[in-house]
């Protein structure tokens, strides 16, 4: 099925003035009667016009205008519902369309709309921003918007031109005219192919806030959630400012290494600690086996190095004050299954003797050597989180090209995990990184570079790509031609709520990211609007 606003005839004239509503005009001096705008006196939509104004939800045409039986544009209304939304406009680099140029007013709210799947393009490349909306498509992105639905059959008794309203458009329109925020005219026809205007939409805007249970919902804040982020690559004060304009509320620093003899190597920094405590954030650092699965498996077979490991890292929990510590043992040997299960154990118990919580790292169970180790529900069992690491789905070693965490292989690591282990349990960490892929060429192996999302915006910018959205995939992809072939899975803003969205229909505990300063600015706009949105209950 095609997105809400996609149905919009290609070829349809454009018959609005793209900034009508999203600029900022102020009453002009002479405004009649004390109204904000001159042209209002005689719309029976005036009393909401004012109001919406002053909510700054809509503004006017020109200085001194509002045009009320004006056309609204398909970026406009967008616009009106970002904003309705309490939503911030995302200035992602990514985009597929051509005629959404990144300097348009629009551009930001298009973005927001796009990424939470409440609008999408005329086709592959066009959002047509300029393009009057009809009454049935004002309908279907009002519905999406405040997660309504309903039966197209209950309309039949209700217009006399029912049999007109589109199929895709049958439930969206029962759920708005059931709830009164659309009505049929003076025959009782609904007109759905008809344009709506500016203030028909200024009505339908007014009576959703009259909604006093939605109202509600808008006002209410963001649901806790747990956002870690791994420190990796970055000096304690770039992590601190990368820190401090994300989402994330839960640092994870990499200061703790543990050797085959139970030594635990320290690198904490004691100021970052009171750093993180003064800006409101929990701190559980990392304690890491380096992927050495020789020392891994010595330390892991005698109960002394175990309890040696264990006692020292107690103890820097107590000295430094931390809220807890994170697990992240990779490329243990399948042997060493039950001994690692009873190492989280006793740290575990350890660690909630002093108030502080501990979360274990494991991979995708792919029924591989690598994940053998991990008795999942036995850790799920003892540690307070499990952190699923949903990508490296194609590796650097890889025999083939292919995404680094689609949103299918995303989706069944997360469900064979909760098979396993209580969601309340389970943090889904996403990656701030992807790969660009040559392709195999004849004698030629295909082969990859790691790029930070900066750096895959660069290349996409470089090379003048316009990516194409993967919905099966839930990513867009972009091939291009250098001295070989190449293709880039990206990761961005749209497919990290892609991601973010399965957590929350999960309701699993919370997300986490490898790894901060990875990212490209943009994308924590994109997180909190998908934090936001997901939390309402219309």
């Amino acid at each position: 099925m095609k997105s809400i606003l996609g149905r919009i005839a290609t070829g349809a004239a454009a018959v609005l003035c793209a900034a009508a509503i999203y600029t900022t005009y102020s009453p002009s001096a002479s405004a009649e009667n004390g109204l904000p705008f001159d042209d209002l006196a005689s719309s029976y939509a005036k009393n909401e016009i004012i109001d919406l104004y002053n909510k700054k939800i809509i503004t006017g045409t020109s200085e001194g205008t509002f045009s009320p039986q004006g056309l609204v544009s398909r970026a406009e209304l967008v616009t009106i519902l970002g904003r309705l939304l309490k939503l911030e406009p995302v200035n992602s680099p990514i985009s597929p369309f051509t005629d959404v140029g990144r300097n348009a007013w629009y551009y930001g709210w298009i973005q927001a709309a796009v990424q939470l799947e409440l609008a999408g393009g005329t086709s592959e490349r066009t959002f047509a921003p300029a393009q009057p909306v009809t009454r049935q498509e004002a309908a279907a992105l009002l519905a999406r918007a405040f997660k309504q639905t309903g039966n197209a059959a209950d309309m039949q008794a209700v217009f006399r031109d029912s049999g007109t309203i589109a199929t895709w458009a049958g439930g969206a329109v029962a759920a708005v005219s059931s709830l009164g925020l659309m009505k049929g005219d003076q025959t009782g026809a609904f007109r759905p192919a008809a344009p709506i205007t500016r203030q028909e939409t200024a009505v339908l805007i007014y009576r959703v806030l009259q909604q006093q249970d939605w109202v509600a919902e808008l006002e209410r804040g963001k649901n806790p959630r747990i956002v870690m982020g791994w420190q990796y690559g970055q000096t304690e004060a770039q992590y601190q400012n990368s820190i401090l304009i994300s989402n994330v509320n839960t640092l994870s620093p990499r200061w703790y290494f543990v050797g085959s003899t139970g030594t635990v190597s320290d690198s904490t920094v004691a100021s970052s600690v009171t750093w993180a405590k003064n800006n409101n954030k929990k701190i559980w650092p990392m304690v890491g086996n380096r992927f050495d699965q020789a020392a891994t498996h010595q330390l892991l077979s005698s109960t002394a190095a175990r309890t040696a490991a264990v006692n020292q890292l107690a103890a820097l929990v107590g000295k430094y004050d931390l809220d807890g510590l994170n697990l992240d043992f990779e490329n243990v040997a399948a042997a060493d299954k039950a001994a690692l299960t009873a190492f989280v154990t006793q740290l575990a118990g350890k660690l909630h003797a002093l108030g502080a919580v501990l979360s274990v790292d494991v991979s995708p169970d792919l029924g591989t050597d690598w994940t053998e180790a991990f008795d999942y529900a036995a850790l799920g069992k003892q540690a307070d989180y499990v952190v699923m690491m949903g990508y490296d789905e194609h590796y650097g070693g890889s025999p083939s090209p292919g995404s680094n965490a689609s949103l299918p292989y995303v989706r069944q690591a997360v469900g064979k995990l909760l098979q396993a282990v209580p969601a309340s349990k389970v943090i889904l960490a996403m990656p701030l990184y992807t790969r660009d892929w040559t392709l195999k060429q004849g004698s030629v192996p295909a082969s990859s570079v790691e790029l930070s999302l900066a750096e895959q915006n660069q290349r996409v910018s470089s090379y003048g790509l316009r990516p194409v959205w993967n919905s099966t995939l839930g990513q867009y992809v972009v091939s291009y031609t250098g001295q070989l072939k190449h293709t880039i899975w990206l990761e961005e803003g749209r497919s990290l709520t892609a991601k973010l969205n399965l957590a929350a229909r999960q309701k699993l505990a919370g997300i986490a990211y490898w790894h901060i300063g990875g990212e490209s600015p943009d994308i924590w706009t994109s997180i909190s609007n998908a934090e936001r949105y997901a939390g309402y209950s219309f």
